[in-house]
């Protein structure tokens, strides 16, 4: 079965990553690659590694109204740039949006693949999770929907690499001169992963969010994400992981591990590792989960997501082994 699929902002870094995920994808066949700034140039000239059959695949100006026979699309555009485009696009052709114009948007289902899956499959409008709610929110699942935390006064502390900014979007001070040998805060108190977390901390435990606390930080790497969450709860660190394991029984994707998870195990993967401590006698759990940032945190699990929509099985194309070192 070949299921025809097309990339918009396939030359920034997570429209990249989908490409190189669809050209090994069993039944993704890639027909329509669109960006800005790459238009007119082919395929293996913006990536000289593609496979020699897209390599003469022209990139496009992206124009919703000129779009060929398409079954699935993969929009990977700047937030803010995508909501008319694909406002355009007919309902025949199934959307996932790596961008963040759509999260929890009506019309649309929240991706979060390894928690709802169920809650996808079938949709035609998926939202891909930002990378910091995909990191954050995997690692939380478990504990809210058991009720071993508080969904309250969540303080959340989370390290990104520079491909987090994108391709399109950096400037001077993701440059190697500032990033290298550097750490930097940003976003403080109104970044733009904020609303979709908390209502995802909502949705899953049944209270209130209120008093949410996340600061993510850019760190010298290329890729990963590692997010350490302080929560209130009374439950060992034993029955935390435990609960995890139940959670995530038979999902392919969510590895429960004992010890804190490195963010170079999930380098190049689909791949969520979750892990916690708990002290119940000073009420403190910690969650940790790690992700690449481009893999789980944007077109992993956009495939999975389109995986789901179209029927698949879930690791279709997403079951190579992570990169190292």
């Amino acid at each position: 079965m070949s299921i025809r699929v097309g990339i918009v902002g396939i030359s920034g870094f997570g429209g990249g990553e989908a490409m190189r995920l669809v050209a090994s994808h069993p039944s993704f066949e890639l027909i329509y690659a669109a960006g800005e700034g790459s238009a007119g140039s082919r395929l293996v000239d913006r990536f000289p590694g593609v496979p020699a059959k897209l390599a003469e695949l022209v990139i496009e100006k992206w124009d919703p109204a000129t779009l060929p026979k398409l079954d699935v699309l993969f929009a990977s555009l700047p937030t803010g740039a995508s909501a008319e485009a694909l406002a355009r696009i007919p309902k025949n052709v199934k959307i996932v949006d790596i961008g963040g114009d759509h999260r929890y948007v009506e019309g649309w289902a929240y991706g979060l693949a390894d928690v709802w899956p169920d809650q996808i499959e079938g949709q035609i409008r998926v939202a891909n999770p930002g990378c910091f709610p995909a990191a954050t929110l995997n690692a939380l699942a478990p504990l809210l929907a058991n009720k071993l935390i508080e969904p309250g006064n969540i303080v959340i502390d989370a390290k990104t690499g520079i491909s987090g900014a994108g391709r399109g979007g950096a400037d001077s001070k993701f440059g190697y001169a500032e990033s290298n040998e550097n750490l930097v805060p940003y976003g403080l108190l109104k970044h733009v992963h904020m609303p979709e977390m908390a209502k995802t901390i909502e949705r899953l435990s049944g209270g209130s969010a209120a008093g949410l606390v996340f600061t993510p930080h850019l760190v010298p790497m290329t890729r990963g994400v590692l997010a350490t969450m302080y929560c209130r709860g009374r439950a060992t660190t034993e029955q935390c992981l435990e609960a995890a394991r139940r959670f995530y029984a038979g999902r392919a994707f969510v590895r429960v591990t004992d010890k804190p998870p490195q963010t170079k195990w999930a380098t190049g993967s689909n791949l969520a590792f979750v892990s916690y401590a708990a002290d119940p006698e000073r009420n403190v759990v910690i969650a940790m989960g790690v992700v690449d940032n481009l893999g789980k945190g944007a077109a992993g699990q956009a495939v999975q997501n389109a995986n789901l929509i179209c029927g698949l099985p879930e690791t279709a194309g997403l079951d190579g082994v992570p990169v190292w070192p």
